[in-house]
């Protein structure tokens, strides 16, 4: 079995650690109470891990989740933040719409106005909340310091070329309700996309997108992740629509792999239909995983052709609304 010691979940309440055992993973919560909702881990350093809240903005840790320190960022209710591979440069997102980078490891802020100068912004809103709108997601390319990917929720994705000082509105091909965005880690300029009307991917940087739905009953996606190893073998979470996906009873949802440029609906182990909404999905080489929103953990070290549901050792979940490997 491939080697992943350690993943972070943020779970709506805190920051849950999972370590991983001989037989499961040992459960460390931190942030109790704190309403935190994102999280991103600093692709250099495995201890160092940034926390989005409701209502209470930034908070990081540089010993792995047993202190945390307030970032004091401007804004109180952050929905997205990321770590640059390329630079180490930290951006938070927030509701009302606003985005933010720091170059010291969150200790000072720049709000990078540019992006709500975009022509479209008075088209943004948030169909639950229709009077605002939210950073959903942030992606920096990984190994292009320069190139910044952002989903709106519910406005469109945008990219900028320079850091985020100035923008390019909404990319031709992509989901303007934004979910969830990746880049492959080695192969320059391809990016992914999950948003509320299907899937898309990018091989140009992010410039202009391609549709991708073929052979997929369902098109809500939410969560999305791609092989290492193969930028053509990627992976989202999918629901008939909102209110199945984020509400109490069955989800209607699945997890699709995508290949030979098509979908299909991953089983094998997986409960049918599933209990909650995948929200988290994260795959490392021949490992993949999907946290669901009631905290249940799943495993498939086949591409997810098979699955078995994660021994948790520790307190209990309510929520994994995140996740994401150190």
């Amino acid at each position: 079995m491939e080697a992943m010691t350690r993943l972070y979940a943020a779970t709506g309440d805190g920051i849950a650690r999972l370590d991983e055992t001989d037989d499961g993973w040992r459960v460390t919560l931190s942030l109790e109470g704190s309403g935190a909702q994102c999280m991103a881990v600093d692709p250099a350093d495995p201890d160092t891990v940034y926390a989005g809240l409701h209502d209470g903005g930034v908070r990081s840790t540089t010993d792995g989740g047993r202190s945390w320190r307030d970032c004091e960022l401007p804004e109180a209710d952050v929905f997205s933040i990321a770590v640059s591979a390329a630079d180490g440069a930290v951006y938070a997102g927030t509701e009302p719409s606003s985005l933010y980078r720091s170059d010291d490891r969150g200790h000072t802020w720049q709000e990078l106005a540019g992006l709500l100068e975009l022509p479209s912004r008075p088209t943004w809103s948030f169909p639950p909340r229709p009077w605002t709108s939210h950073v959903r997601w942030i992606a920096p390319s990984p190994d292009d310091a320069d190139l910044l990917l952002v989903g709106i929720e519910l406005g469109g994705l945008m990219r900028s070329t320079d850091r985020g000082e100035t923008w390019h509105d909404h990319r031709p091909g992509a989901q303007r309700d934004v979910h969830s965005l990746a880049w492959h880690p080695t192969v320059a300029g391809r990016a992914y996309e999950a948003g509320g009307g299907g899937a898309a991917w990018s091989e140009d940087g992010g410039d202009t997108w391609h549709a991708a739905d073929e052979r997929r009953d369902r098109h809500y996606t939410w969560s999305v992740a791609v092989d290492p190893e193969d930028p053509e073998l990627w992976y989202v979470s999918a629901s008939t629509g909102p209110f199945r996906a984020h509400g109490r009873d069955n989800p209607q949802a699945h997890v699709y792999r995508r290949e030979n440029r098509g979908w299909r609906a991953l089983g094998g182990g997986l409960p049918d239909p599933l209990p909650a909404m995948p929200y988290a999905l994260v795959a490392a080489s021949s490992r993949l995983f999907t946290g669901l929103a009631n905290g249940e953990l799943w495993e498939s070290s086949d591409h997810g052709d098979t699955w078995r549901r994660c021994r948790l050792d520790g307190p209990h979940l309510d929520r994994l609304l995140a996740l994401v490997s150190a």
